[in-house]
């Protein structure tokens, strides 16, 4: 029986991206795509369904899904209107159980610390944009391979401090959780794996233009937007996780 993801689609992608993936759940499905070649899994294998939480409020019957991954988005994870406190009951109900498994990513990782009751919010040490590096744990070594992860960020919100119940897997001068792990549960990412070099730099010309970048941090991150980064790797651990390889 094939994988069942469904992708809950927290924002709309910018023009160039929409045109060639559509949304966010066809950014998503070309990662795990890659990520399932990486560590030889058909993608017969894998049957992912997208889900629009923002417009159409949508979610999938935990009885029909294996796995839940919630994308990134340009909104306030910490906001209270009603379609993201809607997203944190139902990751609250998917914690609540034990056969379905959640990733997230970005904001969908904020939520996940959300829901687990901790503290979300707008970092005090601003954006962390374009290709970085983050700082393994332990655990996170064990599971990526490596002692530092290079991957595309997007954000200026993070969650603060760690839940009592997850694993670290690292950590970065601008923002200490950068990823967490329930094992048979719950992972999540504040990286965004499934950008790649001509994503981050139309987001990065945009949010230039819109005033929302100054030009010294526009300028230190578009020149990074090229470097290598490891976000198949991430997805492989990802499909790893939800096939019990870790």
């Amino acid at each position: 029986m094939p994988l069942r993801i469904a992708i809950l689609e927290c924002d709309t992608p910018l023009p160039n991206t929409r045109s060639q993936y559509g949304g966010y759940g066809g950014v998503f499905t070309a990662l795990l795509t890659a990520g399932a070649h990486s560590i030889s899994l058909n993608r017969s294998e894998l049957h992912i369904s997208t889900w629009d939480v923002v417009d159409k409020q949508e979610y999938p019957s935990l009885d029909d899904v294996d796995a839940v991954l919630m994308t990134g988005s340009k909104y306030d994870s910490f906001a209270d209107i009603p379609w993201i406190n809607r997203l944190v009951e139902f990751t609250q109900q998917i914690l609540a159980q034990d056969c379905v498994r959640i990733i997230g990513v970005c904001f969908g990782h904020q939520i996940v610390g959300r829901a687990m009751g901790v503290k979300v919010g707008r970092s005090n040490w601003g954006w962390e944009v374009s290709v970085c590096e983050v700082e393994l744990t332990a655990k996170g070594k064990e599971l990526f391979g490596k002692d530092k992860l290079s991957i595309n960020q997007m954000h200026k919100d993070i969650v603060f401090t760690y839940p009592p119940e997850v694993e670290p897997l690292g950590s970065s001068p601008r923002c200490e959780v950068q990823g967490m792990l329930i094992p048979k549960r719950v992972i999540t990412i504040q990286g965004h794996p499934e950008f790649n070099a001509e994503i981050v730099a139309e987001l990065l010309e945009a949010r230039h233009k819109q005033g929302i970048f100054d030009e010294k941090t526009y300028e230190d991150a578009i020149q990074r937007v090229g470097k290598e980064q490891d976000g198949v790797l991430v997805s492989g651990v990802f499909l790893k996780f939800l096939l019990d390889q870790l």
